[in-house]
């Protein structure tokens, strides 16, 4: 295993925008030098695309890692859906690849998405007079059993006497509950459900692990250790754009917590932005194009989402929103994705700071509420007719494209170290 020349033993990866952004990709790139990949929050509601020579992976729970000599994590403040855990296994699997304990591991306390979870969030999203976008898989009412203390533990999973008088505890409750919600409470003790969530515990009890411990151990060992999130800082449940945001702390600060590793360890924090910006579902995007324009990049840049399908809005750089994405995430280096989508658009824009009550403002307002206010104030740049899928260098850009990085470098002022101009492993390169 080649190591990270830095040096850096506890590398942090978060998406600085509103999640999609190709976080699974630069883990992909990056994993070869680190001895453990650990993902730290989310659900089956995020989704990785990776794409290894013709080879096309969907990843919704399994770190990217998986597909290098690395051992992955699921670590606690993740929320699990085991049937997905298992198609992905079996996806791997019909790959050639062979998903074994030795390879992945999942934190003993990380919580179960049952059934009833993805019932009731069905059913409270159909009630919606605003809808949030949520994609309907229990994530959010699985958080909220595990904040109540109410949640069904991998430990449980995997020992089915558990399994069984923990459910026999929570049903009475559940089923109540979703009554009321004008839904079927048979859901909660459905005898094919629980013998299919029991057979899959005996699946997966050889990964049960202790990933604070471990993780831990690797570091004094002096091994390196990457935590990847699901998402985007603007999700992120605190400090996102609520309500339209996940169930989750999407920031870096989260992998300390959940993770169970103090952040006197964390070393290097990345943080991937694409080279203009989307958002799936409702919610604020104050340079959002709905025109031709904004299909033409949609279409250009596949942006549809890896886990729903569901088309993403498409809008300019956003240099406010990500100002504060830095502030909430302490990056040290950026990764700039999918510059290659912006050949043929003459000029791009950035949108260097906002209009807010007749103000000028280079900063987002704390309120979702108030950023549907905030009018975007442009500085244009020429664009350029090239195609950048084969370019392998910075070097090697058009002129205009280089400038266009190089505007935003000196615009957020942390170094972009990774340019990625295509999906392909090979079509991402150092900047320097």
């Amino acid at each position: 295993m080649v190591k990270p020349e830095s040096g850096f033993m506890f590398t942090i990866i978060t998406g600085a925008q509103f999640g999609d952004e190709g976080k699974g990709k630069i883990v992909d790139l990056l994993a070869k030098d680190y001895d453990i990949v650990a993902r730290f929050q989310g659900g089956d509601n995020a989704g990785h695309t990776i794409r290894v020579g013709d080879e096309i992976y969907k990843l919704h729970l399994i770190p990217s890692g998986i597909l290098l000599d690395t051992r992955v994590l699921i670590g606690p403040g993740v929320v699990l859906n085991p049937i997905i855990l298992a198609e992905e296994i079996s996806m791997f699997e019909q790959h050639g690849i062979k998903i074994n304990a030795d390879n992945l591991g999942v934190d003993a306390k990380t919580s179960i998405i049952m059934p009833y979870h993805i019932e009731m969030d069905l059913l409270r999203e159909e009630s919606r007079e605003t809808k949030i976008g949520t994609t309907k898989r229990g994530i959010g009412y699985a958080y909220i059993d595990k904040v109540a203390r109410e949640e069904i533990r991998m430990a449980e999973l995997v020992d089915s006497e558990r399994l069984l008088a923990k459910l026999e505890e929570l049903a009475p409750q559940k089923e109540k509950e979703i009554e009321a919600m004008g839904g079927d409470p048979k859901i909660v003790r459905d005898p094919t459900l629980i013998n299919r969530y029991s057979e899959l515990g005996r699946q997966f009890a050889g990964y049960v692990t202790d990933v604070s411990r471990e993780i831990n151990e690797a570091l004094n060992e002096g091994k390196y250790v990457m935590a990847e999130a699901a998402q985007g800082t603007h999700l992120d449940v605190i400090h996102g754009t609520q309500k339209f945001v996940t169930s989750s702390s999407t920031i870096a600060g989260s992998a300390c917590a959940n993770l169970g590793v103090g952040p006197t360890r964390v070393d290097k924090v990345i943080g991937i932005v694409k080279a203009y910006i989307t958002r799936v579902g409702d919610g604020p995007l104050p340079t959002e194009l709905t025109g031709e324009l904004g299909e033409k990049i949609q279409k250009a840049g596949g942006e549809f989402g890896t886990t729903t399908g569901r088309s993403r809005r498409c809008g300019w750089f956003d240099l406010p929103l990500l100002k504060k994405a830095i502030v909430l995430n302490g990056y040290t280096e950026i990764s700039l994705t999918k510059l290659d989508v912006l050949t043929g658009i003459d000029p791009i824009r950035i949108c260097v700071c906002y209009n807010y009550k007749r103000e000028n403002v280079d900063y987002p307002p704390e309120l979702a509420d108030d950023l549907w206010d905030c009018k975007p104030i442009y500085e244009d740049l020429p664009g350029w007719e090239n195609d950048l899928t084969e370019v392998k260098t910075f070097e090697e850009l058009p002129k205009n494209s280089k400038n266009y990085v190089k505007m935003l470098e000196e615009l957020i002022k942390v170094p972009i170290n990774y340019i990625s101009v295509g999906p392909a492993r090979s079509q991402t390169f150092k900047k320097e």
